[in-house]
């Protein structure tokens, strides 16, 4: 099988001791491409450096919405100019996230993570490259600032209410939002704004039926597949370290979800995130 990692972390400490004979697994299981996903400007940094060593590893640079009290003019003039290099192929990871279990995460305000998504997204406008959305339980702020950028009246964005062409965003395949989580309710929205979604390892878990609901009934053409490692590893794996290599126990979910053949997934996931990135 042809497989493409749509999202991971390869620069991650996690993989100091063996990033190498990670890499090289990855190959072996038959992935063609890797989207290494910037989380901060040093990681930006390092995923484009990655990239740069090898040849089926491509990068994309952002910053995440728990870094938005870091970015400045001169840090966004500095992933304006990173995400020149020709082994960029996306602005990510960026969005908002709400998440706070019992106040025990010191997470920037929401204005200033609304303040930087915005200021990202546009930056992917101006450079013409789809973006990668990071979401957590901020779905309708994310889906709002996301109509904004694509030109929608408030409150629009369904396929019958889009009359005329984005005028912030991107015109077609906008971008994903990554490791998707909102569910079968939310994709008429999702969809209907250009975005496709990515399915992580979670969907092999004995209680993800919500994500196996999505990973059913999103159209084939809109779905890509990702391991988010060193998180979110699937079963067999779950309580280790994810990697690249794991990302066919994602496609043989999402099979099984739709009752059809493995190889089919495989190869139609690779293609979609091969255009989403111009990668393949």
């Amino acid at each position: 099988m042809r497989l493409i990692d749509s999202h991971a972390h390869l620069d991650f400490p996690q993989f100091d001791a063996d990033r190498e004979a990670v890499i090289e697994r990855a190959q072996e299981a038959g992935l063609v491409a890797i989207l290494n996903v910037g989380t901060d400007l040093a990681s930006s940094h390092a995923a484009v450096a990655l990239a740069e060593k090898h040849d089926f590893i491509y990068a994309a640079v952002g910053v995440h919405p728990h870094g938005a009290k870091t970015v400045t003019s001169a840090v966004l003039d500095e992933l304006r100019a990173l995400a020149r290099h020709p082994k960029v192929v996306a602005i990510g990871e960026i969005g908002l996230d709400y998440y706070n279990e019992a106040g025990l995460r010191d997470l920037p305000p929401r204005p200033v993570q609304r303040r930087v998504f915005a200021d990202q997204l546009a930056l992917a406008a101006e450079l013409g490259l789809p973006v990668v959305i990071h979401s957590r339980e901020a779905l309708d702020d994310v889906l709002a600032t996301l109509r904004g950028w694509q030109g929608f009246p408030p409150g629009e964005g369904t396929e019958g209410e889009r009359a005329s062409p984005p005028v912030g965003g991107i015109e077609g395949g906008a971008g994903v939002l990554h490791s998707y989580s909102g569910g079968p309710e939310r994709l008429e929205e999702v969809l209907a704004l250009g975005f496709s979604v990515s399915i992580s390892g979670p969907v092999t878990f004995r209680k993800a039926s919500r994500l196996r609901e999505v990973a059913k009934t999103a159209p084939l053409e809109r779905l890509l597949v990702e391991t988010d490692c060193p998180y979110l590893t699937p079963k067999p794996y779950r309580g280790r370290r994810n990697e690249p290599s794991y990302v066919r126990y994602v496609v043989e979910a999402v099979a099984r979800a739709r009752e059809m053949p493995v190889d089919l997934v495989a190869q139609t996931t690779t293609v979609n995130a091969g255009c989403l990135f111009s990668i393949v």
